[in-house]
């Protein structure tokens, strides 16, 4: 039996909708809506100062080649913290690192975007402007990190008796599968050397249904 077009693209919106991608910076249960007080992420390349719009000839390739060093950040030395789209870095990160350097968090709230008709700033002067501000704390490092959210549902047999009560609760008939990656840019200070890392993602599982399914998906996230 033939397809329609109609019904390919009816399927392929049903197979879609079963996964999800948010940032951790807007990692709210909003059932697909956008949180109000979210205003996006910051740009890696304003972050590591490339910017896409001069030409570079092969002096400066050479030139970066000789004078690159791989970035490390010793033990107990200040770092200043930035997490991408968030006022402040999430409490948990915050902790892991305090425990082996001495953290200043920052803001990473990426600024406005001008109106048309004002001349675009060069994206090499917020990478500069973060590596003044840490060095006025003494920071060594700037650590900025991004993360997302992907999240996939597998429905189960018990969907069709979903709202079916049991002893005051209701039949599991989903299982959330969410994982988070992060991607993590080690910026030097003093000379602007960079370096990035990501870790192995995360992941987890976890039974609910509908009368429960935003707790527990922030039980996820959490």
């Amino acid at each position: 039996m033939k397809l329609g077009w109609t019904t390919l693209l009816m399927v392929a919106v049903m197979a879609a909708a079963g996964c999800a991608t948010r940032s951790i910076s807007n990692s709210g249960y909003q059932d697909g809506r956008s949180g109000t007080a979210y205003k996006g992420e910051l740009s890696e390349f304003d972050v590591l100062a490339v910017n896409r719009d001069n030409a570079v000839s092969e002096e400066e390739i050479q030139k970066a080649i000789k004078h690159s060093a791989p970035v490390r950040v010793t033990k107990g030395s200040p770092v200043l913290v930035i997490q991408s789209g968030a006022a402040y870095p999430d409490a948990p990160m915050l902790k892991a690192l305090n425990q082996h350097f001495l953290v200043t968090p920052f803001s990473g709230i990426p600024e406005a975007r001008r109106s048309v008709g004002f001349q675009e700033r060069d994206s090499t002067t917020y990478a500069r402007s973060l590596r003044l501000v840490a060095a006025r704390t003494g920071a060594e490092a700037i650590l900025c990190y991004w993360g997302v959210l992907e999240s996939g549902r597998e429905n189960l047999e018990t969907k069709a008796v979903s709202w079916v009560p049991i002893a005051g609760w209701f039949v599991p008939d989903e299982v959330q599968q969410m994982r988070i990656r992060l991607k993590v840019a080690i910026i030097d200070v003093r000379t602007g050397n960079w370096s990035i890392h990501s870790p192995e993602a995360f992941k987890s599982s976890s039974w609910s249904n509908n009368y429960r399914r935003a707790s527990s998906d922030q039980k996820q996230v959490e």
